[in-house]
């Protein structure tokens, strides 16, 4: 198969398509660990999940830019999967807060490992000069279009 060339794609495009096979290659890493279930919409719901505060799902409705009922439901699967857990507040036991469970934050640390896996592969590919180059020009891209806050914040939310 011919590789694909800088100027076959538009800059956005190719960046995507890059995201989108390395997600690819950090869920199959997942699966191939015994954490199976898991989608690449997942990871919007982990991102505020990795700290103490155990948001509601009330709570990560507006983050993730759906319903409540939306959020409530993938909650619910990510629950029956064994990843989170609701867990009544200490201050008030009507209220339910959503957290990783071991399992979730083991997933968290496994894909962080694979990742990390992924990075020196591309490293030894293109040279760790020029990776770190691209994802510099790509942070400054991300910065020049306005993501940059989201990213900071962990306020990314998935495509529409």
């Amino acid at each position: 198969m011919q590789p694909v060339q800088p100027g076959d794609l538009d800059t956005g495009t190719l960046a995507l398509f890059v995201g989108f096979a390395a997600a690819s290659v950090v869920q199959e890493s997942l699966a191939e660990q015994g954490f199976s279930g898991l989608r690449f919409a997942h990871g919007y719901v982990f991102q505020h999940l990795v700290g103490d505060a155990g948001p509601t799902v009330g709570d990560l409705a507006p983050k993730l830019g759906v319903t409540q009922q939306a959020a409530s439901k993938t909650v619910a699967e990510l629950e029956r999967l064994g990843y989170v857990e609701r867990l009544a507040d200490p201050r008030d036991a009507r209220i339910r807060r959503v957290h990783l469970t071991g399992r979730g934050r083991e997933a968290v640390a496994t894909a962080r490992r694979a990742r990390e896996a992924l990075e020196s592969r591309l490293a030894e590919r293109g040279g760790k000069r020029r990776l770190e180059e691209c994802r510099a020009l790509l942070a400054d891209l991300l910065d020049e279009l306005g993501g940059a806050p989201a990213v900071r914040h962990r306020e990314v939310r998935p495509p529409r």
